[in-house]
């Protein structure tokens, strides 16, 4: 474990009431006390208590700032060592200065991750913990947030010690046989043995690996592209999904000539909304480059909102759309519903679902905000294929976990086909061993450097 002391702004950049300087290591106490001039009270802080004060530079004596500060010992802190903050007004030139002053106290300025990688390795939490620290600050939606942080409370740990330890025995119990071949019949019955995998490790594995299919995108969110031809409503769609005037809208076709992206909340979801360019034949040049994004954007989408206008016939382009996205997960969003009687709207559309089958569809007038909150259902419903209110997994791994999950899964179901196959020991031994292996890479127990590096340089500086 590195023995440096280190320090960083732990609150994000710009101006605001608070921001935070963060020390941790074996000087981090000294160096803070250095620096910090109480207005009164003992001389020698009290772990886990608040001091009011001033930060003071040793060479000038000059104040720098009025603060709050306190220390923490270890191992009762955030990376189980000697912690100090100090709480000063959030300016960044102030917070600047303050930690220039500890950087030449001795400390050297964190990297990114580095509290939580030093929470990890010093044995306070977990791996897949520490990366819900990240999923926590991430977060987008109340739904995701509170995803994260049953996984920052141990709930996916838990889970993974749950299968690991019926394989563990196992393996145990496997690696006797091995060792005295002449009681192999006594120590493992081939039938049962599988019975036991299936029961304790595949079952559970793909469980989890459910638990993915159908909670990630309260994670990672969706990407939504709005497509159709110039005029049928997209930008219009788009101001209203978001509730804010984002998007030109005007009566000329080919207003929207590049594409434009905002995050909105569809029932939980942090879904990516992307504005497009009409799609349809022009010499405009601007026109030309911005469908060629377009069509870049539509390769990337999970989802497409494919719109026509109602008060009009649909056209050639509106077919060729059509047999563009067809094959693609798409709603068909029929727009305009507000122009034109009930029964002439009703005839219109029963004409567009007649040349365009197969979409599920929602009808809307985005200039007056009729069926939007439909639009968002239908949505939820093709992303998550939930129809109700959102039933968030208890536990709902990340790409990363769902790999070594899928590779624990093999593993178990190899080591089952060997115990019914009556395949000799020591081969069954490898298979509860990549098992094992390939969940202990998600708690942290068989991670290489260079994945820990991966995932601790997604976190920024300070955290």
């Amino acid at each position: 474990m590195d023995s440096d002391t280190i320090a960083a702004v732990a609150t994000p950049p710009g101006s605001g009431g608070i921001g935070v300087v963060k020390i941790s290591g074996p000087q981090a106490i000294p160096i803070a006390l250095s620096l910090f001039q109480p207005s009164s009270g003992p001389s020698s802080p009290r772990s886990h208590h608040l001091y009011y004060g001033s930060v003071v530079d040793p060479e000038t004596q000059s104040t720098i700032d009025e603060v709050l500060f306190t220390v923490m010992r270890a191992p009762h802190t955030y990376t189980r060592e000697d912690v100090a903050e100090i709480q000063a007004h959030g300016s960044r030139c102030g917070l600047g200065a303050i930690l220039e002053l500890v950087l030449k106290q001795g400390a050297r300025l964190a990297e990114p991750g580095e509290f939580t990688k030093r929470a990890f390795l010093n044995g306070r939490i977990d791996l897949s913990q520490a990366e819900a620290v990240i999923e926590v600050v991430n977060a987008q939606t109340a739904e995701g947030l509170e995803l994260a942080a049953r996984q920052l409370k141990g709930h996916l740990f838990q889970a993974i010690q749950a299968i690991r330890g019926p394989i563990e025995t196992m393996l145990v119990e496997v690696e006797a046989a091995i060792d005295f071949p002449e009681e192999i019949e006594d120590i493992i019955r081939p039938e049962p043995f599988a019975h036991r995998v299936i029961q304790k490790a595949v079952n559970p594995l793909e469980e989890l690996l459910k638990h993915y299919d159908e909670g990630h995108v309260y994670r990672e969110g969706v990407a939504a592209i709005i497509i159709g031809r110039p005029n049928v409503g997209k930008s219009s769609l788009m101001n209203r999904l978001l509730q804010k005037e984002r998007a030109i809208v005007t009566a000329v076709p080919g207003t929207t000539r590049d594409f434009i992206e905002e995050t909105v909340n569809i029932k939980g979801i942090p879904m990516r909304l992307i504005d497009t360019a009409g799609l349809h034949d022009t010499d405009n040049l601007l026109e030309v480059e911005g469908i060629r994004f377009t069509r870049e954007r539509l390769d990337e989408a999970d989802l497409v909102l494919f719109m026509v206008d109602c008060s009009l016939p649909l056209s050639d382009e509106d077919v060729q759309i059509f047999d563009l996205v067809r094959s693609r997960k798409t709603i068909l969003v029929i727009n305009k519903i507000d122009l034109g009687d009930k029964a002439q709207v009703g005839k219109q559309i029963g004409k567009i679902v007649e040349r365009l089958p197969g979409l599920p569809r929602v009808e809307v007038s985005a200039l007056y905000d009729r069926g939007i909150e439909g639009l968002k259902a239908a949505v939820f419903n093709e992303v998550t294929h939930q129809t109700g209110p959102a039933d968030l997994p208890s536990i709902v791994p990340n790409l990363r976990h769902k790999i070594a999950i899928q590779g624990a899964l093999k593993a178990s179901m190899d080591a089952a086909e060997g115990f019914r196959a009556c395949l000799p020991a020591e081969l069954v031994a490898v298979d509860l061993k990549e098992a094992l292996d390939s969940l202990g890479e998600i708690i942290g127990m068989t991670t290489t450097e260079e994945i820990l590096d991966q995932i601790f340089n997604r976190f920024c500086i300070g955290k």
